[in-house]
């Protein structure tokens, strides 16, 4: 019966299980992160004596060339950065710090009786959709919806009998893969947007003085329901039939609220009610000490030492009703009881440290090879090269930028590298230095979920091995493939749409340039 289920696969399903075998033969995360490292060493000492070089499409007259990491400085770089690698590896600070105030509402029983209440009071059938729209609008809270929805997600699926990857899957196809999409502005805006406004001011300074940050709201606010319905329509017909029942032996019960429990959640609720009222009072008012200084009041809420600091913000503002939980239903009786709980936490991260000394490492050493601008360059040669204007030129703009996104994994160190390049090709073609972000945004943000370079992925490996110890590299890539390619061409399709009917991006967003 397997053989004869296992014949009637199509084509999409085979690739992908090919794409799980070959992957899942690979070492582990760790190891993996280790041999790329040295392969990136001694690619770059094979490249370098070639004399490639490209100008820094940021600095006029400035050249690049590929450095050698087996020269003396290369390999007192190696040494030298080691543990600056480690400690400045983007997601460690990020995950650690939110995990203790997660850490906490969990052993609590705070997360869980959350958990059941959803459960129990939402139906069954609008559980994905949630799980995907709540992990998109988590952007506007920077990266901490990767630490934090992914697992809820695995523990929402798992409390209900469904395939707990399924709902991580789901989780974080709409954290990452819908990084782009939002209904408020957030710091992705505000970064990008500042980019592009001064790459648009190489051509032209008066138009780059008239652009806002909010260039791409309209469109970003549309795809959040697009993308909603994409990931929940990929997650309950191609990624939960693909996983099949699970039958590992971690289970999440549902069991009915219990009164203590009900009264915990009714004050944890009170306090993170206060919690953000007092955290809004850091911002909202005019005088706010931690509110931006330059711009209009948007801007100075959305460029403030307050969204830079929304991390500690949110351990904290789970913290505070976790405490409150916990004190309320005696699972905290001591400050004893709270430094165990975050102990505990920490030494489940045991996997994750490993995994972010490794990629630290690999991160730092491409980005330090200068491989990866060199490849950005080529690809904005190979734009320029090409006769081509309209949707055509723009599907081939969006293609060049999923490609180099899997090699690059930061959205800002790749666009401050791109935006330059590209913005002003595209604007001497007649579009729009708004159109090309947006292209950009929706490539980047689609294809994030596959690539190992991507910052938070090896987190999210840690997170599934607690449901599928073998869980690979290989398993979670031919899991978010079918996000990948629905969200990209879905998302694609949507922008040929809003470029037919001429429809502006946003709030003096246009499509097209005209000097």
């Amino acid at each position: 019966m397997a053989k004869e289920k296992k014949g009637k696969k199509g084509l999409f399903l085979r690739s992908l299980d090919r794409i799980e075998l070959v992957g899942n033969k690979l070492p582990h995360p760790a190891t993996l992160f280790a041999i790329l490292a040295l392969f990136v060493i001694l690619l770059s000492a094979a490249l370098q004596p070639l004399g490639i070089s490209v100008e820094h499409p940021g600095e006029e007259g400035t050249m690049v060339e590929i450095k050698n990491l087996l020269s003396a400085e290369g390999i007192q770089y190696i040494f030298t950065s080691m543990t600056d690698n480690f400690i400045g590896f983007a997601p460690l600070g990020v995950v650690l710090l939110t995990m203790l105030g997660i850490g906490v509402a969990e052993r609590t029983g705070l997360i869980s009786a959350l958990l059941r209440g959803f459960v129990l009071s939402v139906p069954n059938r609008f559980i994905t959709l949630g799980l995907v729209f709540a992990g998109i609008m988590s952007s506007v809270a920077s990266d901490a919806g990767y630490v934090v929805l992914p697992p809820l997600g695995a523990l929402i699926f798992a409390a209900l009998g469904r395939h707990p990857l399924a709902g991580l899957a789901a989780a974080f196809a709409g954290v990452s893969g819908g990084f782009s999409a939002n209904l408020l502005l957030s710091g992705t805006d505000a970064m990008l947007g500042e980019m592009t406004i001064a790459a648009a001011a190489i051509i032209d300074p008066a138009y780059a003085e008239s652009m806002n940050i909010a260039m791409n709201w309209l469109f970003i606010a549309v795809s959040v329901f697009v993308l909603t319905i994409l990931g929940a329509w990929v997650t309950e017909r191609i990624v939960e039939p693909r996983l099949g029942a699970y039958k590992g032996d971690q289970k999440e019960e549902l069991e009915v609220l219990q009164p203590i429990e009900k009264k915990g959640l009714i004050w944890a609720g009170i306090a993170a009610v206060v919690g953000v009222l007092l955290a809004s009072l850091l911002v909202l008012p005019s005088n706010a000490p931690m509110r931006g200084t330059e711009g209009d009041a948007m801007a100075q809420i959305i460029q403030s030492p307050f969204m830079s600091s929304l991390v500690p913000i949110i351990a904290i503002l789970f913290f505070i009703p976790a405490l409150t939980y916990g004190i309320v239903t005696k699972s905290i009786r001591s400050d004893k009881d709270v430094a165990n709980q975050m102990s505990d936490t920490m030494a489940s991260m045991g996997t994750f440290i490993v995994l972010a000394f490794t990629a630290g490492q690999f991160v730092a050493f491409f980005n330090e090879t200068n491989m990866g601008l060199v490849l950005g360059v080529y690809g904005a040669e190979l734009l320029g090269s090409v006769n081509l204007t309209g949707i055509p030129l723009i599907l081939l703009f969006i293609l060049i930028t999923a490609v180099i996104n899997l090699f690059i994994g930061s959205a800002s160190a790749k666009w401050a590298m791109m935006a330059p390049v590209f913005v002003p090709i595209m604007m001497q073609l007649g579009y729009s230095p708004e159109l090309t972000q947006m292209a950009y945004r929706i490539a980047d943000s689609s294809t994030n979920i596959i690539s190992p370079l991507m910052t938070y992925f090896a987190i999210i490996i840690a997170f599934a091995q607690k449901y599928d110890k073998k869980m690979g590299i290989g398993t979670l890539i031919s899991t978010m493939v079918p996000y990948s390619m629905f969200f990209l061409i879905g998302w694609t399709i949507m922008l040929i749409i809003w470029m037919l009917f001429g429809i502006p991006l946003g709030p003096g967003g246009p499509l097209h340039y005209n000097p």
